[in-house]
């Protein structure tokens, strides 16, 4: 079972950042990710998403590739390769990977305009690990199926960033 983790930065640099630190851990095998797409909110209030997998690109490829080899069979492949890459962006623009899309719009709205939210679908992790590498960016927790003991391990390493962060700016005490 997958959980769904929901954390809010001041940027969508900050959130790409954490993904991408995340990815990396990934390749460590400390994490698996179903999926981790970057929503932001734009000045205007509109709601963009940044998804791992570019479902229409992908899609069009395959198409293709299987247009230009039905294409070969009926003697016409320019014609097949174009018909598949077509039907492909859009079947590929009409399905869903991961997390709802709808779902990552809804709880994007709660965010600031400028703001960014990263929505992370973990199959499995090493909490203790991935918590330590993801604690020095901070952010806020929006929404998660964690448990709630491992919900508040992640709301305090969040926490911890942010007081040391506060702590660094204030300069030494005296």
């Amino acid at each position: 079972m997958s959980d769904l983790v929901v954390i809010a930065y001041h940027s969508e640099q900050q959130a790409e950042e954490v993904r991408k630190r995340l990815l990396d851990l990934q390749k460590e095998y400390v994490i698996s990710i179903a999926d981790a797409v970057i929503a932001t909110k734009t000045p205007s209030g509109e709601i963009k998403l940044n998804q791992l997998v570019n479902l229409k690109v992908s899609g069009a490829l395959s198409g293709s590739f299987w247009g230009l080899l039905i294409g070969l069979v009926f003697l016409n492949p320019l014609v097949g390769v174009a018909i598949g890459a077509a039907s492909g962006a859009l079947s590929g623009a009409l399905s869903d990977y991961g997390i709802n899309d709808q779902f990552m719009k809804d709880v994007a709205t709660s965010i600031e305009p400028g703001d960014a939210a990263l929505f992370i679908l973990v199959r499995q992790m090493t909490e203790t690990k991935v918590l330590a590498a993801i604690e020095g960016f901070g952010g806020k927790v929006l929404k998660t199926s964690l448990d709630d003991s491992k919900e508040q391990a992640l709301r305090a390493a969040l926490a911890r960033a942010v007081t040391s962060d506060t702590l660094a700016d204030d300069g030494p005490t005296k």
